[in-house]
Formats: structure tokens, C-alpha cells, sequence
């Protein structure tokens, strides 16, 4: 019996407000644990919440952006459920009154294109962290408590790990770009919650689901989406029956593990956040917002295709985060050269930003600084040899390309009174190079010009020295 995999997810975004969703706490990562806190996000009795505008105005960014409708009335609520991390013992979330509604990710796995659909977008606070590392045991750290959070679900559409991945990238390279989220990953900023069920293929019926939660990489939600469909499939072929729960994975042993039986909403007893008026959100405020959204992933795709006239490969890369797309741009107004800057780009720098560990937001290389060395490469002042070297050399100490060349000694010789002088030299001394080229063998000219490059310590200017080459050879054959 053949099985296909049906997968729905639940993505949590931190939004990039500086202060919590109900306080005045600050929201910035890394703090000093339990120092971010105050009565109000650790619910302590008789406070009461205020919500932050902010945080509506960059829900209602993200669900238009997401092609979401945004309701104009939507309320809070009290999601009532037990856990270390949670002080107040319930989360201030939505229910059946959702900030945003419906919308269609649009994603693309082996050339093939599908539409995924967005059920809902609501606004609600994080937890705390538990810490398992320290040797004192599990302890808490509460300084996340009250960070507003927007939680993206999808339709059960997707069928592949691949397809998960293909729409988590989707989903946060499009609000990177809106600007209301940092989306790191490493930071907490962005989790994925998968709900998987397997069914017999060509079935309609949904099989029994399982949710694996706070899936941290995308690399993460790969194995994870691996195992567990592998894991219910082998327990289905043995006749058992899969138990709707939640699952922990753990991506260190590559395995998941049963973390508590799944809840339904009437477990959670969601009532009205007695607190908190409704949202009432106008029709000119959504108008506004929409208009103020920044030129998004897809559309800015097409113009690089259509004005940079670049190939759609190209133009998918550059555009897969704003960071990377803004320093193209840059780059390409200081230098039109939109396809040597796209190549460097994607082929030179990726495999230093991974071996020094960097992302394109950190590094010291400004647009400025590349295009300059595009240009020394480009009028032959350097190879591209060493147009690689002197990269390599920026990326360790933030020099300038032109100092660079200049301390290095890498400028290319292409004097040619310089060169001819050399290689006259050289073709003088290697005699036996000269009969096989004038016995019809060119592979002569390639020792030659080797022996050129080892004699100028690889300065020489490939082009012209083999002009010379040509020129001093065809004089000695006289």
C-alpha cells in the first residue's frame, strides 16, 4: 500500500516592535535572563494590559503582504493552559476573531508550481524559555513573556518536506521585506509547528495528525517532516493506529518523541480577554498600510528580469532576501554591470560568508568596495585570479581593493616595452618550443606562456603577454 504525506503548518513570527505586546518592557534579544519583566508580562494580579498599536499595524502589514483579508473587527482572548514557561497560566491570543483571514502562497519545488493556502493570521504574546542546559536543572527565563507574536496557519496543502521548506522561505522572505520582523531563526524570531498525517494515496479523507513544535531551521523542518512521515508509515504497515499528539524533536539525535497528547480548542477554555477592548480597524487604515508596503520578493523578481535583463535563476537568488536585493541595487547603481555584480554575488561571496560564519547583514565588503574591485578586474589592472584574492583579503580586514592591489603588488604588468623584454628572454632560451610551434604543435605556446606568468610572478596580463608571445615567435621563425 502506497502512502502520500499531507502537511499543514503553524509559523510563529516575532514581530519587531521595540516593546512588549501588553507593556512598556523592551523586546531585544540576549538580555540578561528575568531582567526584561514587569508586573504587567508576568500577569501578576490587578494589572491590566494595553495593547500595542504597533503590533496591529504590523499584523495588518504582514496579512496584506501574505494576500490576507484584514477584519475590521477582531477581539483578544484568554487561551487557558499550564506550563512552566507561562507565569499567568494562559496566553493572550485570538480565537474565533482573527486579525487576518485567507490569502495563497504561491511556491515552486523542481519547477513546479502550487498554491498554498493561508487559513489565518492572529496577533498573540510568546512565552517564557525553559533552560534544560543548566546543572542546576530546567530553569526559566521569562524575558520573552508578552513579546508579540504573529502566528501564520496554513492549509493542510502541502505533501512534501520539500514544499514545507519551499513555503516557510516564502512566508519569511516576504516579511523580512515589510520590515515587521528580523525572521532569525538562530534568535527565536521564527518557528515552524508541522502538523503531518499520512493517508493511502489518492484518498481524500485526512489521516490522523501528529504536531511536532518549535522546529528552529529549515534545516530542522526537513528531517523533521522526514522522519515523521517515515515513522507513521512504518506503524500504519504494523497495523497500529496513530495517536493524534504533540511531538518534540529532538535535531541533535534526528529523532522525535511524544510530548503530551494533542489539545483541541475546547481544552484550551478560550474565553474573551476581559481586559482588552476589540480591535476596530477603519478601511482608510488598511488603504494606508497597503499602499506604504515595499515592492515584494516576486514582483521584484520580474523587474530584475526585465530591466537587468538577468536570468530568472539569477533574479530568484538576489531577491531571496531584501538585505542581499538592497546591496544589489546599491551595487548596480554605483556600476551598471548588473550581470558581473550578480555573478560575484552568488558564486564568489557565499563560500566566504559560510567559512567566516558571516550573513550579508554583517559583513565589512560595501557595495562601493565590490564594484571598485569589479572594476580593477574589468579594465585588466588585476586578474580575476586575484580579483578573488583581494576579496578574500576584504572580507578578513574591510580594506579597500586598491590598497589592497597596491600593498599585495597584485596589479597586472601590461607595459608592453616591460613584457617584450621578458619574453624575448624566454623564447631566446627555450628553442625547442619554437621548432614545435613552427612544426605545427600550439601547446608550445601554453609552456610558454607559463614560463611568462612563473618569470612576472602571475602579474603578467595574460592577454597581451600572449599577444607578445605570438608576435616574438613568428620573428624567430623568421
Amino acid at each position: 500500500m502506497e502512502y502520500e504525506i499531507v502537511i499543514g503548518m503553524e509559523i510563529h513570527v516575532e514581530l519587531g516592535t521595540k516593546s512588549k505586546i501588553f507593556c512598556s518592557c523592551p523586546t531585544e534579544f540576549g538580555a540578561e535572563e528575568n531582567t526584561h519583566t514587569c508586573p504587567v508580562c508576568l500577569g501578576m494580579p490587578g494589572v491590566l494590559p494595553v495593547l500595542n498599536e504597533k503590533v496591529v499595524e504590523y499584523a495588518t502589514r504582514a496579512g496584506l503582504a501574505l494576500g490576507c483579508e484584514i477584519a475590521h473587527y477582531s477581539k483578544m482572548d484568554r487561551k487557558n493552559y499550564f506550563y512552566p514557561d507561562l507565569p499567568k497560566a494562559y496566553q493572550t491570543s485570538q480565537f474565533d476573531l482573527p486579525i487576518c483571514n485567507g490569502g495563497v502562497i504561491e511556491i515552486e519545488v523542481d519547477g513546479i508550481k502550487k498554491d498554498v493556502g493561508i487559513t489565518r493570521i492572529h496577533i498573540e504574546e510568546d512565552a517564557g524559555k525553559l533552560l534544560h542546559e543548566s546543572v542546576d536543572g530546567t530553569l526559566v527565563d521569562v524575558n520573552r513573556c508578552g513579546v508579540p507574536l504573529i502566528e501564520i496557519v496554513s492549509e493542510p496543502d502541502m505533501s512534501s518536506a520539500e514544499e514545507a521548506r519551499a513555503f516557510g522561505e516564502k512566508v519569511r522572505n516576504i516579511l523580512e521585506y515589510t520590515g515587521v520582523s528580523d525572521c532569525k531563526m538562530q534568535e527565536g524570531s521564527m518557528r515552524f509547528d508541522v502538523n503531518l498525517s499520512m493517508r493511502e494515496k489518492g484518498a481524500t479523507v485526512l489521516g490522523t495528525r501528529t504536531e511536532m513544535k518549535n522546529l528552529n531551521s529549515f534545516r530542522a523542518l526537513i528531517r523533521a517532516v522526514h522522519y515523521e512521515s517515515k515513522r507513521q508509515i512504518i506503524e500504519l504497515k504494523k497495523g497500529h493506529v496513530i495517536t493524534q499528539e504533540t511531538r518534540k524533536w529532538d535535531d541533535t539525535k534526528g529523532t522525535s518523541s511524544s510530548l503530551r497528547s494533542k489539545e483541541e480548542a475546547h481544552d484550551y477554555r478560550y474565553f474573551p480577554e476581559p481586559d482588552l477592548v476589540p480591535i476596530v480597524i477603519e478601511a482608510d487604515y488598511i488603504a494606508k498600510i497597503k499602499a506604504a508596503l515595499p515592492e515584494l520578493p516576486e514582483a521584484k523578481k520580474q523587474r530584475y528580469m526585465d530591466e537587468y535583463k538577468l536570468p530568472e535563476y539569477d533574479a530568484g537568488v538576489l531577491t531571496a532576501t531584501g538585505i542581499l536585493a538592497n546591496f544589489f541595487e546599491e551595487a548596480v547603481g554605483l556600476y551598471n554591470e548588473p550581470k558581473q555584480i550578480s555573478n560575484w554575488l552568488m558564486v564568489e561571496i557565499p563560500p566566504l560568508l559560510k567559512e567566516k560564519e558571516l550573513c550579508m547583514e554583517n559583513i565589512s565588503i560595501t557595495p562601493l568596495m565590490l564594484t571598485e574591485l569589479l572594476k580593477l578586474v574589468k579594465d585588466d589592472t588585476i586578474s580575476g585570479t586575484s580579483g578573488k584574492e583581494v576579496l578574500k583579503e576584504m572580507f578578513s580586514t574591510g580594506k579597500n581593493p586598491g590598497d589592497i592591489v597596491k600593498d599585495k603588488g597584485l596589479a597586472q604588468m601590461s607595459d608592453t616595452t616591460e613584457l617584450e623584454a621578458i619574453i624575448e628572454k624566454i623564447v631566446a632560451a627555450n628553442p625547442k618550443s619554437v621548432e614545435d610551434i613552427g612544426a605545427g604543435s600550439d601547446k608550445a605556446y601554453g609552456f610558454l606562456t607559463g614560463q611568462v606568468m612563473k618569470a612576472t610572478k602571475g602579474q603578467a596580463n595574460p592577454q597581451v603577454a600572449n599577444e607578445i608571445i605570438r608576435a616574438v615567435v613568428a620573428k624567430h621563425l623568421g
